[in-house]
């Protein structure tokens, strides 16, 4: 079996080893008018310097009012590019392959006047109350989203992901929680899911493959589990997904009974075993060892690791050197590594 330190290659993509930056937005800092500014920059090309195979830059919204809050990213305008394919550009520089991960917030749309959603259910109390996109708006937001993937493209990434987890728009869609249209979008909750991923398809190279992060299962009453969410995954990998990012949660105000180190591996293990295609495991990752052993027995092909990384710019370096790999680093930063 192969080990976090080993190459992997899927279609056209090929990283250097199997260690991914989760997505993770940088809310604090002002993005203006979506664009990323010198503290992205700073934040991906450390992370890059450090090793990392894999960095897949935070959430970014196809609308100004699909962000979580108004200091977040976005590709809804092609004023916005340059300054994603200046960071990508310069990750690549250093070995990292780099992605986008491609969203709408929907009713978690916080600083939106009036958020949209599948259905006008609001997600508590300390939330506005959505109102409900019309079938057309629905079908204008599946162009949203495929002219935000073509802004992708133009900056010049690897990978493109589609956020499907956490409780945001896609998410709404596909849970009988947060989905009571009487629609073909309510008759059929994958099909919002399975129409932003064919969109994708049509403008990403054959080569380049296309990432999912989903939520497995959901910690509310009456929320969906694991059997469901693997027929989810079905519909949207027979639609051209290639890589599952396999996270929970989101559409409740529960979590988990217990989040402690690897609490969502085995639910990487469960998609990639029923569809037999590749995943990503996420949560609490952050113990070499423990990551290590996620790719050795085959319960995942990469793990991400969020919080080590926010820690630690140089975590995947670090793990390397901890299981006698060599540094990762560029020699000036290698240096600090030799015994001699």
């Amino acid at each position: 079996m192969p080990t976090l330190l080993d190459s992997f290659q899927l279609k056209g993509l090929q990283l250097k080893n199997r260690i991914v930056m989760p997505p993770m937005c940088q809310y604090s800092v002002m993005a203006k008018d979506g664009k990323p500014n010198d503290w992205h920059y700073t934040h991906y090309t450390s992370r890059a310097v450090g090793g990392a195979g894999l960095i897949i830059m935070e959430m970014t919204d196809v609308d100004p009012d699909g962000r979580i809050t108004d200091y977040d990213l976005g590709l809804w305008s092609d004023e916005q590019i340059p300054a994603f394919k200046r960071i990508v550009e310069s990750c690549q520089a250093y070995g990292a392959k780099v992605g986008i991960q491609i969203a709408h917030a929907g009713r978690k749309a916080e600083d939106a006047e009036v958020p949209v959603s599948s259905s006008a259910i609001q997600f508590s109390e300390d939330y506005k109350q959505p109102r409900e996109l019309t079938t057309d708006e629905v079908k204008e937001m599946v162009g949203k989203f495929e002219s935000a993937f073509k802004r992708a493209l133009e900056a010049g990434v690897d990978v493109i992901e589609i956020h499907a987890a956490h409780g945001y728009l896609i998410h709404q869609f596909q849970s009988p929680l947060t989905n009571k249209r009487e629609d073909v979008y309510g008759q059929d909750r994958s099909l919002f899911g399975v129409e932003i991923v064919k969109a994708a398809r049509r403008v990403m190279p054959e080569s380049m493959p296309l990432i999912m992060r989903i939520s497995a299962v959901e910690y509310a009453d009456g929320g969906y589990d694991l059997p469901y969410s693997i027929e989810l995954a079905k519909r949207f990998q027979e639609a051209g997904v290639d890589i599952f990012h396999v996270s929970s949660g989101g559409e409740g105000t529960k979590g988990p009974a217990s989040a402690g180190p690897g609490y969502q591996l085995d639910l990487a293990k469960e998609i990639k075993g029923a569809l037999n295609i590749p995943t990503i495991a996420v949560g609490r990752m952050e113990d070499i060892q423990l990551s290590d052993e996620a790719v050795r027995e085959g319960k995942a092909d990469l793990v991400a690791v969020g919080r080590g990384m926010l820690r630690n710019p140089y975590w995947a370096n670090e793990a390397s050197i901890a299981l006698g790999g060599k540094p990762l680093t560029p020699k000036p930063v290698a240096a600090a590594y030799s015994i001699r």
